[in-house]
Parts: structure tokens; C-alpha cells; sequence
């Protein structure tokens, strides 16, 4: 037995396992099968009753798809948020349940360099916000101004939630995942709130799920949520989910004061308007034609009509725009394959020397050369490193 397991209390090693096991989907029958002990040794195992031997625990982190030293590293967590998502009525297949183990992972991976760092997260949540009895759509338009207020945002565009949500102390990964699944929201006691957004979707579809995930955070904190392509909007969650995010975006007085302005002095609502406002508030043409239904700013159907109609073009928001670079494709690049701060985080324990590149790709679910890219320039910064420059705390 290693010194850090002889640390461990035999319930801690027999929890991680039993999270390890389920992670891999291994039965116990399974478990005591590859280890030659009868199921009820690894029942006993699991329950900190009967403690593991060395090479018992090898052999099981290795089926696990782990290691010993990860089940026994003292600063390591050991969470499991999947049984929580299989009680959603969508969670059901692959899609899901390898989101929910990603972000499992990464959850795990930022708190095991917190401890490891001895570096606390400052959590800044706003007060939650029941949905009440009423009208969900308008709860859902005042909760998202006053969110706005907290957060001191005016009333200008929204172009990059990544950093919104950060700012709230909410744990926020962005990674490609299949194509059905557009965000996860969860909430645990010990590790607070978490986010996982698809980086495959296109910039407008990934700051709505972004939105729609902060919806649920404000208003139902402890139930985990997973947004898929097929969603229907037919709870009063989801239905307040679902009006939060364009209130967020495109603040009901910015949008009527803007419109305001544009169209004073004429008589009919054009494409060229509605480029000009979508511009404005970092939103797609088909979304700010649907808010502007909502506020009663143009007729409902206007959308439709203008589809009907041939639509509205890129060329056409070319001739209005010029060309103007994609700012959201811009904060998208500059975000890497980690958020800011888990990169900081992961660049101090390289340079400290309490993980090696390999072992910190692995926590991280990054291949070599995306952990090249997370490192790039640490070692300069190491040489660099003088009185002056030494942070006070």
C-alpha cells in the first residue's frame, strides 16, 4: 500500500472506486470477476468494510480506465454527476451520457489543480430567482434585466458569454460534442455550478445555449439540465429557458430606443433595418426579426414573409455592412481549447512541477498538441520570474 493510500480512509478509496467502476460501466459481478474475489468482496471494498490490497486496486484502476495513483492522489475529487442527468427524460443514449461524463471530468480536473494549487473559486452567484405562478415569458424578460443590471452590462450587445459566465463563478468548458447535444448545466453542493457548451456549434446557436444554461442556473439551480437539438419547449422551465435568452440579448428598452432610431421617419420595416439591428445587438437576422414579433415591434409573421420573399442575404448584409469581421468567430479563436482561467491554473501546477504535460492532457481531455498550445510560452514566463514583478498574496 502507497503512503497517500494509507492517508485515504478506506471509505474515500472505496468511494472513488465504486465512481470509477460506474464510470466504466462495470458491474461489480464484472469487477470481482477481474480480480478473482467474490461480489460481495468488492461490495465490501466500495464500502470502505474491507480494505483493498495493491494489487487489487491496480487491476481494477486498470479495467477502470484509470490509474492508482488517480484514485490515490490526495488533492483529487472524485464527483459523479451522471446518475443526476439519467433521471432527465432526454438524457437517454450516447449523445448525453458522454457530455455529462465530459464535463464530469473537467469538473473534476479544475478542482483537482484547485487543491492541488491551494487556490479557492470566488463564487459571485446572484440570488436565485423561482419561477413563479404567472406568465413564465414575463418573468423570464424582467429576471434577464435585472440580471443585466447586477452585472452592469447597459445596454450594449452581448458577443461573448464565456467571460459573463466566468465573471458569475460558474465553471464553464467549451468542447466539440456531437452535433445533438447543445449544452449541460449542473449544480453540486461541493463544486457549485458548472456549464458545457458545444464549441462545434455556430457562434449565435452557442451564445443562446449559453444564455439558456444561465436561465436555468437562475431560476431552478439544482436541476441539472441538458439542451439538445430537438428540445421542446414545453415546461414552464423551459419556456422561461427559452424567452430568458433573447431578453438577455436584446434588452426589451435597447431594442425599442434603437428601432426607435432607425425607422423614425418611415414607413415600412426593410431588410436594411433588420441587418442594422441584428449588427447591433450580435444577433442572427431570423432572431431579431422573432424579438421584435415578441415586443410588438413588427407583426408576427414578419419573418416568414421575408422568407417568402427571398429572403435576407449575406450580400445584402454585405452592402450594408461592409465587410466586417466576425466578432463572435474572433472570441471564439482567442478562447483556446480551455477557458482562461483553467489554463492559468494548469500552466502554474506544469511549472510548479506537480503534473507532467502527459498527465495534465490526460486530466484535461486534450490530445498532446492542443496541450502544447495551453503551456505555449510558460517557460518564459518561469525564467522571467523576479521580486518585482511577485504577486502581494
Amino acid at each position: 500500500m502507497t503512503e497517500n493510500s494509507d492517508k485515504l480512509p478506506d471509505t474515500e478509496v472505496g468511494e472513488r472506486l465504486r465512481i470509477a467502476r460506474e464510470t466504466a460501466k462495470f458491474t461489480q459481478s464484472a469487477a470481482a470477476e477481474a480480480i478473482d474475489v467474490a461480489r460481495t468482496t468488492i461490495v465490501a471494498i466500495e464500502k470502505g468494510q474491507r480494505r483493498i490490497r495493491m494489487d487489487e486496486l491496480q487491476k481494477l484502476a486498470t479495467i477502470y480506465g484509470t490509474s492508482a495513483n488517480a484514485i490515490l492522489r490526495q488533492e483529487a475529487v472524485h464527483l459523479d454527476m451522471v446518475p443526476r442527468f439519467r433521471k432527465l427524460p432526454q438524457s437517454g443514449g450516447d449523445a448525453i451520457e458522454n457530455a455529462v461524463r465530459l464535463l464530469n471530468d473537467l469538473v473534476r480536473a479544475e478542482v483537482e489543480l484547485e487543491n492541488a494549487l491551494g487556490v479557492k473559486r470566488i463564487r459571485n452567484f446572484p440570488p436565485e430567482r423561482p419561477i413563479l405562478p404567472g406568465d413564465v415569458r414575463a418573468q423570464a424578460e424582467q429576471d434577464a434585466q435585472e440580471l443585466r443590471d447586477w452585472l452592469g452590462l447597459g445596454p450594449g450587445a452581448v458577443l461573448d458569454i464565456v467571460p459573463i459566465l466566468e465573471q458569475l463563478g460558474i465553471r464553464v468548458y467549451v468542447r466539440r460534442l456531437d452535433g445533438k447535444v447543445s449544452g449541460l448545466f449542473a449544480y453540486d453542493d461541493a463544486v457549485g455550478a458548472c456549464i458545457l457548451l458545444n464549441a462545434s456549434h455556430p457562434p449565435e446557436r452557442f451564445r443562446q445555449t449559453g444564455i439558456h444554461e444561465l436561465a436555468h442556473f437562475i431560476s431552478a439551480r439544482r436541476q441539472p439540465e441538458a439542451l439538445t437539438e430537438d428540445e421542446k419547449f414545453s415546461s414552464r422551465e423551459e419556456r422561461y429557458a427559452g424567452a430568458f435568452a433573447p431578453a438577455f440579448l436584446a434588452p426589451a428598452r435597447a431594442v425599442r430606443q434603437r428601432f426607435a432610431e432607425i425607422t423614425a421617419g418611415q414607413s415600412h420595416l426593410t431588410r436594411r433595418h433588420i441587418i442594422l439591428l441584428a449588427h447591433d445587438f450580435g444577433l442572427a437576422r431570423e432572431a431579431i426579426v422573432r424579438r421584435l414579433e415578441d415586443l410588438s415591434l413588427a407583426k408576427s409573421g414578419t419573418w416568414d414573409w421575408f422568407q417568402k420573399n427571398g429572403g435576407i442575404t449575406n450580400e445584402q448584409a454585405r452592402q450594408v455592412l461592409g465587410e466586417l469581421p466576425d466578432r463572435s468567430l474572433h472570441a471564439a479563436d482567442a478562447r483556446g481549447p480551455v477557458p482562461p482561467r483553467l489554463a492559468l491554473l494548469a500552466r502554474e501546477a506544469w511549472k510548479r512541477g506537480f503534473y507532467s504535460e502527459g498527465q495534465l492532457a490526460r486530466l484535461l481531455h486534450l490530445d498532446r498538441h492542443e496541450m502544447r498550445e495551453v503551456l505555449d510560452g510558460a517557460e518564459l514566463e518561469e525564467s522571467e520570474e523576479n521580486e518585482l514583478v511577485k504577486l502581494p498574496h
